[in-house]
C-alpha cells in the first residue's frame, strides 16, 4: 500500500536520494493492465523527485504482467510522461546517477 508514501516523498528534498518505481503493478488495486490505480502514486513520486531522480525498474519475478506491459505502462499509458522526461525515467536518469555515459 501507499500509506508511507508521504514519508518517502519527504526524502526528495535530499539531493542524494532517488526513487525507483519498480514493481508498481503488484500494488495496483485494479490488478489488470494498465494498472491505472497506481498512476497517481507514480506521478506523485515523479513530481517530488523529478525525471532525473525517478527511475523505472523491473521486478519481474513477481509482476502480474508481461515485460512489455511493464514498459508500456510508462511509455504509453501515462500520457503525462513524455519526451525528455520519459527518457530520463526509463533509463537516462539511472545511467547518470551511477556515472554511466549515455
Amino acid at each position: 500500500n501507499f500509506a508511507t508514501l508521504d514519508k518517502v516523498l519527504a526524502l526528495a528534498k535530499r539531493p542524494n536520494v532517488a526513487a525507483k518505481v519498480s514493481a508498481m503493478p503488484c500494488y495496483a488495486a485494479d490488478k489488470t493492465y494498465p494498472f491505472r490505480s497506481v498512476h497517481p502514486h507514480i506521478r506523485r513520486v515523479f513530481d517530488a523527485f523529478g525525471p532525473r531522480r525517478t527511475f523505472w525498474g523491473t521486478d519481474w519475478s513477481r509482476l502480474p504482467c508481461s515485460y512489455r506491459q511493464g514498459v508500456t505502462m510508462f511509455t504509453e499509458e501515462m500520457t503525462w510522461l513524455k519526451g525528455d522526461d520519459l527518457q530520463w525515467v526509463m533509463g537516462c536518469g539511472i545511467c547518470e546517477w551511477i556515472g554511466w555515459r549515455v
